[in-house]
């Protein structure tokens, strides 16, 4: 975790600090939609993205079909009934059926429920409360005309109707509409393969001692990627040795991205901007940005390479913003906005200009009704329960000095987004 904690962005070492925006788009423009696909059952389908457009083959319903609890009947038999002159029509059938066992003639009525086939002859439902069933005969109080009630065959969807394009991201409505439409299965874009490398001989998997820091920032980007809908391939950590980070990069150069965290910055034991530049291409070294500025961009053949800052907040807002924009480009689809909620600040916020800043914070509904959003700590990378204890984060463009309190501002909730 060894990025620099502070310091004057101009003379700390960095060539060329870049906004947030020019990284994004230094990087992205390097990466290319996979074209995997694979074809996986509609039970893990969630959250996929489809391969290729999906057309309806059958009409849904497939048949006319009961919009109510009641009686099918002949409309024209209901012309004139009102509760003072109800109809009298012949019950054919008392029970509701799954199917049309019965067919409504002339003067009839047969019992439906909802969402069974209307029986053939009938093209209406009188509803259970619009009639009373008395010795065999069925009192109607009310006109219906053809139609009323029933459900028409492909009112829900028609067949050869395209239901959606490729690249759509499917949630469980998707699925319970693709099974309605007679599907189990879907063709999808397969899961971007991403190698998580973390860095840093003071990082250790277990048992620190002195001097040294339990490894979380791989950890966490590989559960981010995995919820962002790629596939991550999160291995132990690699020592502050350029032969052994050379090795570390080569031997993923067969994943869709490469995500490194620690060792980014300008520092004597910050390589991996010299050995990815070896390799390849640094593309991005410093971004405008805080927390977390000595980040880097880079492409090795033809993989791209995130190098994220050591510092766990760093980290974390960093792979957002450059690391799940890239997992969505590699799927063929754009990031969804974050759910945001407004509320008003209770402390007042600073911010550098020029630099995009993001503070993080904790919202809570005061008496008066307003959510109250509450910096929970303007400074410190390095301090992971910051996070993990906020609910988000409001973030403050390049212009701004910073925000003050009694501003009403918007709360990004990240952890809320796919």
């Amino acid at each position: 975790m060894h990025s620099h904690a502070g310091g004057d962005r101009h003379h700390d070492g960095f060539q060329q600090v870049v906004t947030v925006d020019e990284a994004r788009e230094r990087l992205l423009a390097g990466v290319e939609a996979i074209e995997r696909n694979e074809t996986v059952p509609l039970t893990a389908a969630d959250g996929r993205v489809t391969a290729a457009g999906l057309t309806a083959t059958v009409d849904v319903p497939a048949y006319d079909r009961a919009a109510m609890d009641g009686w099918a009947v002949q409309a024209a038999d209901t012309y004139g009934a009102s509760p003072r002159r109800p109809e009298l029509l012949e019950v054919l059938a008392a029970e509701a059926a799954t199917a049309p066992t019965t067919t409504v003639r002339a003067g009839g009525a047969v019992r439906v429920h909802t969402g069974s086939q209307l029986p053939v002859g009938a093209d209406a439902i009188v509803m259970l409360e619009q009639a009373e069933a008395v010795d065999g005969h069925l009192e109607v109080n009310s006109t219906v005309s053809p139609g009323t009630n029933v459900a028409p065959t492909g009112e829900d969807i028609r067949a050869d109707q395209q239901l959606y394009a490729r690249g759509h991201r499917l949630r469980p409505s998707d699925l319970g509409l693709l099974r309605s439409v007679g599907r189990e299965a879907v063709s999808v874009v397969a899961r971007p393969q991403v190698a998580v490398i973390p860095t840093g001989e003071e990082v250790v998997d277990a048992d620190p001692g002195p001097g040294e820091v339990i490894e979380t920032n791989g950890l966490t980007v590989s559960q981010l990627v995995e919820r962002w809908g790629a596939a991550a391939s999160y291995r132990d950590v690699v020592t502050d040795d350029p032969d052994t980070l050379s090795a570390a990069l080569r031997a993923a150069l067969d994943h869709d991205l490469i995500v490194t965290t620690g060792g980014s910055s300008v520092g004597s034991r910050d390589l991996l901007p010299e050995v990815v530049g070896e390799l390849g291409a640094v593309t991005v070294h410093g971004v405008a940005l805080k927390p977390g500025h000595p980040v880097a961009l880079g492409m090795i053949d033809a993989t791209p390479v995130v190098m994220l800052p050591g510092y766990p907040v760093a980290a974390i807002i960093n792979a957002m913003q450059f690391v799940r924009p890239a997992v969505a480009a590699l799927l063929g689809v754009a990031p969804q906005a974050p759910p945001t909620r407004r509320g008003v600040l209770t402390r007042k916020i600073v911010s550098e200009p020029g630099v995009r800043s993001f503070v993080r914070v904790r919202t809570e509904r005061s008496d008066a009704g307003q959510w109250a959003v509450e910096p929970v700590m303007v400074g410190g990378s390095g301090v992971l329960s910051s996070v993990a204890l906020a609910d988000g984060w409001v973030v403050v463009d390049e212009p701004a000095e910073g925000v003050d309190a009694g501003e009403e501002v918007t709360v990004e909730f990240w952890e809320g987004l796919p």
